[in-house]
């Protein structure tokens, strides 16, 4: 199976272990992850403002590049899937914005008809975590995980549509298939204050202790996200529980970490 693949800029510099590990697994998955050429930042924000089309563009091209393959497109950064997510949405439902950009980009246009999965998606949906459970290698057996899965993933569900933005259960299911028990805490998937931190150093570490203690006190001996800026910021604040990457956990289970670091 191959899907055209979008890891935005984090995933090139802070994030390079999310991004290597997550084309490693895949591959070990029986997924191929291509890396669309000649990519452009997502954007980092989706805004809401109607007559803004500028920071879309870049989105609307990475889905028309994966369009023109004929491929579904997988994202794996949190930020950047929310953001093409977002956008390839109101290519879908807002003639108006859709409109504009395509008259703008005047090369062909797009009808928002790209499927866009999210890594832990294509797990769930495409691959599913029976297949994961039998490619194991290194099952994580005692470790408990505390899952954070912060605003973007799941938000605005009416959006996002991957899973229940209340009670969500896709990333303690991909736990259980690497032999480790997920921990259930309150706070699982409040904001970190991420986008604050500049503004606000102090409320952003009240946000992301809230976080790391409630998933300590719950018994969690490692949080695991999806979010390069949710781990950054845990991780600023403090955070007492060790903070890591969704593709780390997965390729030490599949026995491909050791692989990828050299």
């Amino acid at each position: 199976m191959k899907f055209s693949y979008f890891p935005g800029c984090t995933l090139k510099n802070k994030a390079k272990d999310l991004d290597e590990y997550a084309r490693k697994c895949a591959e070990v998955l029986g997924a191929t992850l291509e890396e669309i050429e000649d990519w452009q930042c997502c954007g980092g924000v989706f805004t809401t403002s109607k007559d803004e089309i500028a920071t879309k563009l870049s989105s609307v091209r990475i889905l028309k590049a994966a369009q023109a393959k004929e491929q579904a497109l997988v994202t794996v950064c949190s930020a950047c899937h929310n953001v093409v997510k977002q956008t390839n949405y109101a290519m879908q439902n807002d003639s108006e914005f859709a409109g504009k950009v395509n008259r703008y980009m005047n090369d062909g246009d797009y009808d928002g008809s790209t499927q866009i999965y999210h890594y832990l998606e294509l797990i769930r949906d495409v691959i599913g975590f029976d297949k994961v459970a039998e490619k194991v290698v290194n099952p994580l057996k005692g470790k408990k995980i505390a899952a954070y899965y912060g605003c973007l993933l799941l938000r605005p569900n009416s959006v996002m549509r991957m899973d229940d933005p209340e009670n969500p259960s896709i990333i303690e299911d991909l736990i259980r298939a690497m032999g480790a028990e997920p921990v259930i805490y309150p706070y699982r998937n409040e904001c970190c204050g991420g986008y604050v931190r500049m503004e606000s150093p102090e409320f952003a570490d009240k946000k992301s202790n809230t976080v790391s203690t409630s998933a300590k006190n719950a018994g969690a001996d490692v949080i695991v996200t999806a979010c390069p800026l949710c781990k950054y910021n845990l991780e600023k604040a403090g955070s007492e529980v060790p903070v890591v990457y969704i593709t780390e956990l997965l390729a030490e289970a599949l026995g491909v970490k050791e692989d990828t670091n050299e």
